[in-house]
């Protein structure tokens, strides 16, 4: 056998690994299992401790933690440096994101006061809008390095945008399924939710804008006003007292299973989709 045609053989099987590791959808798997990882082995440690010493720090702390592991990921694997968390006009397209979603929470408790679907009722002490501040970070951050930056980003290199953008949003609706009071239009939603924010992501192709706007809708509707959240009970400074079918107020859901939520969203989602499309962002099957 000619030493050629060994050299062959012995190159093959290292080819086929190659090829495996490269393609799109084996890096998703490994970039989720990173994040995931980080995301529990740093959280769940912490959160074991006595309560007095887990006051917020173990929230950024895996916030930190889950950015680490995500540059990590991306400069040792995919051998590129991380645009997507460049410091610079981080701080311009961040306030942007919470701009947008301030925004948003304003039209939805508009809308839903006018409607006498929401009626305050009084006020607590306004110290409680501080402990949802950790949490909403960490929330923020995690959910849009695994679910824009890893899960739509890797699928659009073999899907498209297109295939990408309606794949990620069913997987963030997925995602969950498990809260109380899941239901069709709050999946509907949630779904729509996510389009807007993958829509924000496509707009920069950078993480900053999408994360200021999931975290100024989660922390106002979680720290200042007090409806459930994602079906989780509400604990905000202004109490809020609900009346009126679930499609309109969203119902154990909360705000988010509302119809009016449905529709300020969609708004949202269509003119960030709008806005990459003309950027030339909007990127066909390879």
């Amino acid at each position: 056998m000619s030493t050629t045609t060994t050299s062959a053989i012995a190159a093959a099987p290292r080819s086929l690994r190659s090829r495996i590791f490269n393609h799109p959808f084996t890096r998703a798997v490994v970039a989720v299992l990173c994040v995931q990882v980080t995301f529990f082995a740093v959280l769940i440690p912490t959160g074991m401790l006595p309560k007095p010493y887990r006051q917020g720090w173990p929230m950024l702390l895996t916030a930190v933690a889950v950015v680490a592991a995500y540059r990590w990921y991306v400069r040792k694997l995919e051998r590129r440096d991380v645009p997507e968390l460049a410091l610079r006009g981080a701080g311009r397209e961040l306030g942007q994101g919470i701009g947008l979603g301030a925004l948003l929470v304003v039209f939805c408790s508009a809308v839903l006061l006018a409607a006498g679907a929401w009626t305050p009722t009084g006020t607590v002490a306004w110290t409680v809008m501080l402990k949802p501040l950790p949490e909403q970070i960490m929330v923020a951050f995690f959910e849009e390095i695994l679910f824009r930056a890893v899960i739509f980003r890797l699928l659009e290199k073999s899907w498209g945008t297109t295939i990408a953008f309606a794949v990620s949003s069913l997987l963030f609706a997925l995602a969950h399924l498990s809260n109380d009071s899941f239901g069709l239009l709050p999946a509907v939603m949630t779904a729509v939710a996510s389009a807007t924010l993958t829509g924000a992501w496509l707009v920069t192709r950078r993480l900053w804008l999408p994360i200021g706007l999931h975290f100024a809708w989660n922390y106002l509707f979680d720290a200042v006003f007090s409806p459930p959240v994602s079906g989780h009970p509400g604990r905000g400074w202004i109490q809020i007292a609900t009346a009126g079918p679930d499609w309109l107020t969203g119902g154990g859901y909360g705000v988010e299973g509302s119809l009016v939520t449905l529709v300020g969203w969609g708004v949202a989602a269509m003119v960030l989709v709008a806005a990459a499309r003309r950027r030339g962002h909007w990127l066909p099957k390879p």
